[in-house]
């Protein structure tokens, strides 16, 4: 079966309508070459051009038009704010993020416009109150700003914002078959199944274990070029990727001066992408920061403006192969940064996804066919981690045989719970396939996890070295 099989791609439009997107379009549209992740830029088209099939010569320059009127670029800052000062409304799809000002001498809001170099927009109450998002992580949409006496103002803002009804998500699994599932899964995340063999899809999956599952905290170890980050950066404005460079305390977690919480805060989930090049400041602190708040869900620094958070950090991580394509050093971590072959460190992540066993990015591994809308697909994942039935499922069914640490058992129970909101989001499976598509899986990526701790630390070492589960009726 592929995605672009005429029978398939009936069967997503009619169940799913115009949540249903053809995954050729965007590409050939060249609308991300103008910085536009996939969950922007298929609201775009699908706002100006909809419709199913390759996209025409005509529709893509209408879409590319658009938006280079509408996106900013970095050089755009200077002739945007010209315009402004010459009275015009500007009208932009843009990122805007609020922050309210608590000072004794000043009590404000503003907007902020990164894309334009805007940091103090004045935004009316009313709109904070809609939009309630613009608070935390930032949302995109359409604004309208002009220079008021006051300096800038943004009037209106419309988000580009899809509705997600989870029940209805929820029934939908029942028209498709495991199989078929699964590839509309892939395709979504903007590969083409095809190009996967069953385990290598089930791999891709794990990357979307941190949006469904709480506080999941994992690592992927993978050679350059196989597309580590690419779903991160694509699905959802919930998801925020940090590419190697200094990343500080008050980044992280929060700003001890101002109180500005940090990423770790406003997002629901945080990738650190190459995180073998990351320069931490205040190292020490960051570590000891994240090391708290991987065991227990809390942000803090030197014991200030504690607050929990459920975010699940991701670490990406180039890694050498040999010929037989498998890794060069053993234990795995030996070349990455010191932290991350630190075991106390090691052991509060959930798993480690083996990206080595992954293809290379290549034109044949991008999705050709039919998938879910990115800004919907992203929305409706992160919806599932609210809910508990799988979360109390693995728990009162999933056993750890032996002696191996209430860690490694919580994290093959969490792994799992993902991967049955992932394939079986309505509930519904056999036996058979809880255990080869959720258990199985879930023991594998916590068993590379345990496998570095076994080799790191004779400590580990008194418990068995294979990871055993047992379920429960």
């Amino acid at each position: 079966m592929e995605t672009g099989d005429g029978a398939f791609t009936d069967k997503v439009v009619e169940v799913f309508g115009d949540l249903a997107t053809d995954k050729r379009r965007l590409p050939a549209s060249r609308l991300q070459s103008h910085g536009l992740p996939a969950f922007v830029g298929e609201w775009v088209l699908d706002s100006l051009v909809p419709g199913m099939g390759p996209i025409s010569p005509s529709e893509a320059e209408r879409a590319l038009s658009w938006t280079t009127r509408n996106v900013p670029q970095p050089g755009d800052a200077q002739a945007i704010r010209f315009r402004l000062q010459q009275g015009e409304t500007v009208r932009l799809l843009t990122p805007v993020q609020v922050e309210v000002i608590l000072r004794r001498n000043r009590q404000d809001r503003v907007a902020k416009l990164a894309l334009i170099g805007i940091e103090d927009a004045y935004i009316s109450p009313h709109l904070v109150e809609q939009y309630p998002d613009l608070l935390q992580q930032g949302m995109w949409g359409i604004c309208e700003v002009v220079n008021s006496e006051e300096g800038p103002a943004l009037v209106s803002f419309k988000p580009m914002q899809s509705t997600v009804d989870l029940a209805l998500y929820k029934q939908a699994r029942a028209n498709f078959t495991l199989e078929e599932w699964r590839h509309l899964m892939i395709s979504s995340m903007g590969y083409a199944p095809e190009a996967y063999t069953e385990p290598q899809q089930i791999l891709l999956l794990a990357r979307l274990l941190p949006l469904v599952e709480k506080s999941m905290h994992i690592l992927e170890l993978a050679p350059k070029g196989t597309g580590k980050s690419y779903v991160y950066e694509n699905i959802s404005p919930r998801v925020r990727v940090v590419s190697g460079g200094n990343v500080s305390p008050a980044v992280l977690f929060v700003n001890n001066a101002t109180g500005q919480w940090g990423i770790l805060a406003r997002f629901k989930v945080v990738v650190l992408d190459e995180v073998q090049r990351a320069k931490f400041e205040k190292a020490e602190e960051v570590i000891g920061a994240l090391k708290g708040f991987l065991a227990n869900g809390l942000l803090t620094r030197g014991g200030l403006n504690e607050a929990p958070s459920d975010c699940g950090l991701v670490m990406l991580a180039n890694i050498e192969l040999d010929e037989q394509h498998r890794p060069l050093v053993e234990p795995l971590v030996a070349n990455l940064p010191p932290f991350l072959r630190e075991t106390a460190f090691l052991d509060r992540l959930r798993g480690l996804i083996p990206g080595w066993e992954l293809p290379k990015l290549g034109s044949s591994c991008f999705a050709h066919g039919v998938g879910l809308k990115s800004d919907f697909f992203g929305d409706v994942l992160l919806s599932l981690r609210d809910d508990l039935m799988p979360d109390q499922l693995c728990e009162r069914r999933i056993r750890l045989a032996g002696e191996g640490g209430i860690r490694n058992e919580r994290a093959i129970r969490s792994i799992a719970s993902g991967y049955v909101k992932l394939l079986f989001p309505d509930g519904r499976f056999s036996a058979e396939e809880f255990v080869r598509f959720c258990v199985k899986p879930a023991v594998k990526l916590r068993q590379l996890i345990w496998d570095q701790l076994y080799a790191l630390d004779a400590e580990f070492r008194k418990y068995d070295r294979e990871l055993r589960y047992e379920l429960t009726s």
